[in-house]
């Protein structure tokens, strides 16, 4: 995906993920310093709106619903060229040229997003049971492509290739460029995201002012480091050329590209886990941006009848359809738009801002709300809040300039496709949403000064 959307990162990718890692883990701490004192619903929301200010702990969490309600639409998309592949794999080649008709994409996309719908509003121990098997053959499976791809080096790829397609692969040359190289690490902080839905549940973990802070910092360890070994493997074994050839042509999958190297079973095997660890993103990912919907109802900026919790399931079901219905809007975006990288586009454009907000209130909690400063268990000195407060928002600041820049200086077809306009008109909504809800809020006597300063009840 960098190959076919940065054209020259060439074999910089790796370089670039490190790079894209430390504005993450400096978000990280940030989220993790901040749930420690506010482990509510609505997490990130939460954080800004009452560490902040109201407008920007809504705007910035509203951009964030809409880029990651979209993006799970993407995901749920661009499974399918993973099924077309273990389906090639394994010989089922009829299945996997239906695959390529869209009607049959976008319905097996819709699917997916309503399968998890259903899942995520069945409860906490269904989706438990769903997600915790799938994580877990998520990580042996993905160990197995690492493993495999230090075990193979591109001359054993190029004579592989020969044999099997009668291809003689030339040694390319690249040229660093320090924009090239920006712009990919400004686009893989993307990989980043995930643990923002931690916070997002809050009060829902058991312990939470203790085991938010940890499983965040566990997150963002942990997976970023499976990343990237990930990452290292398939270019240990497979040229960049190669990948970046592949990717203008066609959508491909980096386990795919080992089917090259692999007997047939063992091929399978690594596909079906690259497909099991996107679809183990959506039922997340779905719980965290309904959670987003539920604390704005719950403090009146969003009608109140959002926020119903089922008495049985105690599962916010209005919250979740809604996000259902924006997450399909999202795999119709990407069928009609041809690319699916406008909707990741607005997701990064939208999670940057967002990590940015969160690295700004832990700078300014402490002026802005002191009661709730002093209840902040992790980095209890201003030293080393004001350190990653800092750093964070200088270092997202600057991803989230080149990010802009490269998305405005690209040539599309119509401005709409620029992500900047998209994600520009999303918070024009999002201010005269919140500007009405607001005023009306006062208007009715409610207390919108103290409501923004205290914690919402558990």
């Amino acid at each position: 995906m960098i190959q076919s959307n940065v054209e020259g990162i060439g074999p910089y990718v790796l370089p670039a993920f490190m790079v894209a890692a430390i504005p993450a883990l400096l978000a990280a701490l940030a989220y993790a310093a901040l749930a420690s004192a506010m482990p509510r619903a609505g997490g990130s929301y939460i954080y800004a709106s009452r560490g902040l200010h109201p407008y920007l702990g809504f705007i910035g969490s509203f951009s964030q619903w809409f880029g990651l309600s979209f993006v799970i639409g993407v995901i749920a998309y661009i499974v399918v060229p993973f099924l077309r592949d273990i389906c090639t794999t394994v010989g089922w080649d009829y299945f996997g040229l239906q695959l390529e008709f869209g009607w049959i994409r976008v319905t097996l996309s819709l699917f997916l997003i309503w399968l998890f719908v259903y899942i995520n509003v069945r409860g906490v121990r269904f989706y438990e049971k769903t997600l915790v098997p799938l994580m877990l053959i998520m990580f042996a499976l993905g160990s197995v492509v690492v493993v495999v791809g230090f075990s193979f080096n591109h001359h054993d790829f190029r004579i592989a290739l020969q044999n099997e397609e009668a291809i003689v692969l030339p040694n390319s040359m690249a040229v660093f460029d320090w924009s090239v190289f920006f712009s990919a690490a400004a686009l893989i902080f993307s990989s980043f995201i995930g643990f923002d839905s931690i916070a997002q549940a809050g009060g829902e973990a058991k312990r939470p002012s203790q085991s938010l802070p940890r499983a965040i910092i566990l997150a963002i360890t942990i997976v970023g480091s499976f990343y990237f070994l990930f990452t290292a493997a398939v270019y240990h074994a497979v040229p960049w050329s190669f990948i970046a050839d592949e990717a203008t042509t066609k959508d491909i999958s980096a386990p795919g590209l080992l089917t090259y190297l692999l007997p047939a079973g063992l091929s399978v095997m690594i596909l079906v886990g690259a497909t099991i660890a996107l679809i183990n993103a959506l039922p997340a990912m779905l719980l965290s941006v309904s959670r987003l919907v539920f604390a704005w109802a719950r403090d009146g900026i969003f009608p109140r009848r959002i926020a119903y919790v089922h008495p049985s399931r105690n599962t916010p079901d209005i919250a979740f359809h809604i996000c259902g219905i924006i997450a399909s809007l999202g795999i119709l975006g990407c069928h009609f738009a041809g690319d699916f990288f406008l909707g990741v586009d607005i997701m990064l454009t939208s999670m940057m801002v967002n990590f940015l907000l969160m690295c700004i209130t832990l700078l300014f909690i402490s002026y802005r709300n002191p009661e709730l400063s002093s209840q902040i268990s992790l980095f209890k000195s201003t030293f080393w809040r004001k350190m990653i407060g800092g750093s964070g928002t200088l270092l997202i600041g600057a991803l989230l300039v080149v990010h802009t820049a490269k998305d405005i200086n690209k040539e599309v077809d119509a401005w709409y496709f620029h992500s900047i306009w998209i994600w520009l008109i999303v918070m024009l909504m999002g201010s005269i949403i919140f500007w009405v809800q607001y005023r009306r809020l006062a208007r009715s006597g409610v207390n919108v000064k103290e409501l923004f300063n205290e914690l919402p009840e558990e």
